[in-house]
């Protein structure tokens, strides 16, 4: 055991895979520098290929590196992976969470025993989150009997069942209803919440990842482009001080006399007037905010434009430099191995 102050580490982790048909390597990963601390909630956002399902398949022990190293729990993922599948789980969205032929107490009964519960201990559990998930009265259903909704609740039923200290969910919400979808989302923030637990997290669902993530980490064709908050993301592809207002208006206001301001847009609406401008720098909205009070106009609304996660996410993944990096404010602190 390698001891570190993270729950997971990798250090200049790689992996490769032959293409049979093109008859040619592959990266899916490329020297990928990642720390995760304890109780929070890490997004892994990615395009399709980009390297999300394998970095997760080896943080989970279930496919090696071709170079590199990856720890979780302070264990190396290649010779000590006995004593890391006890303490974790996973849980990926879509999949069948156990055997059809069995019921849902069943199936759960199974996957305790993989994890050595005892009885008393067992049952406890399952009685608990059949309550706990709703699915009572569909106890002793067949698992084929059970809707999408009610299969991705066994799911992560069954990656509680072990109460682990790192949860990985792959997708955990895809073709989910808005219901079941909000159903887990709320679930899992609550249960890091109460056990200073830890979640790794893949997604497509932006909305998702801004939710539930305090970081967020970008990744494209195998390199971690970019890691930070779901704000700071926003803050490294902001080009410009944009802010929107609405005022009363009675006269006429025209914000391109003010020195370092520029006009963008400009609506009028019931007797209000929505007007969206940049700012050269940040103290120059106290000007702007006298000249709409000089001009005897009533500010009704005002509020900065930021980026959204899904603008932030095209521009970091199309501005790569040529490492392959995009420095953010917090990129230095968790890849230390960048310097």
């Amino acid at each position: 055991m390698t001891t570190f102050n993270n729950i997971s580490q990798t250090i200049d982790l790689s992996r490769s895979f032959f293409n049979k048909r093109e008859k040619k390597i592959i990266e899916a990963l490329k020297d990928v520098n990642l720390q995760i601390t304890k109780g929070q909630i890490l997004g892994i956002l990615g395009r399709n290929g980009a390297g999300k399902t394998t970095l997760i398949r080896i943080l989970t022990t279930l496919l090696l590196p071709t170079s590199g190293k990856a720890f979780v729990l302070g264990f190396d993922v290649e010779k000590e992976f006995n004593k890391i599948r006890s303490k974790i789980n996973l849980v990926s969205g879509g999949e069948n969470p156990g055997y059809g032929i069995l019921t849902v107490r069943e199936n759960l009964f199974f996957f305790s025993q993989l994890y050595g519960l005892n009885l008393r201990e067992a049952k406890r559990k399952i009685d608990f989150y059949i309550k706990e998930f709703g699915l009572k009265e569909r106890a002793e259903s067949l698992l084929n009997t059970l809707s999408t909704g009610e299969k991705q609740r066994l799911q992560l039923m069954r990656g509680l069942i072990n109460d682990p200290e790192v949860l990985f969910l792959d997708e955990p919400t895809v073709g989910l209803d808005v219901e079941s979808a909000r159903f887990i989302r709320n679930y899992v923030k609550e249960w890091v919440k109460e056990g200073n637990r830890t979640v790794i997290l893949t997604t497509h669902y932006l909305s998702e990842v801004e939710e539930l993530c305090k970081y967020i980490a970008i990744i494209d064709k195998g390199k971690i482009l970019a890691l930070d908050t779901p704000m700071g993301l926003k803050a490294m592809v902001q080009e410009d001080i944009v802010y929107e207002i609405e005022v009363s208006y009675s006269g006429d206001l025209d914000l391109n006399e003010i020195r370092g301001v520029r006009l963008i847009e400009k609506r009028f609406l019931d007797g209000k007037i929505y007007i969206k401008f940049s700012l050269r720098e940040e103290n120059l909205i106290s000007n702007v905010l006298s000249y709409i009070n000089e001009k005897g106009e009533k500010i009704l609304f005002l509020r900065r434009k930021e980026p959204s996660l899904e603008e932030a996410f095209i521009k970091i993944v199309g501005r790569r430099t040529s490492k392959g990096i995009f420095s953010g404010s917090l990129l230095m602190s968790f890849f230390p191995f960048l310097e």
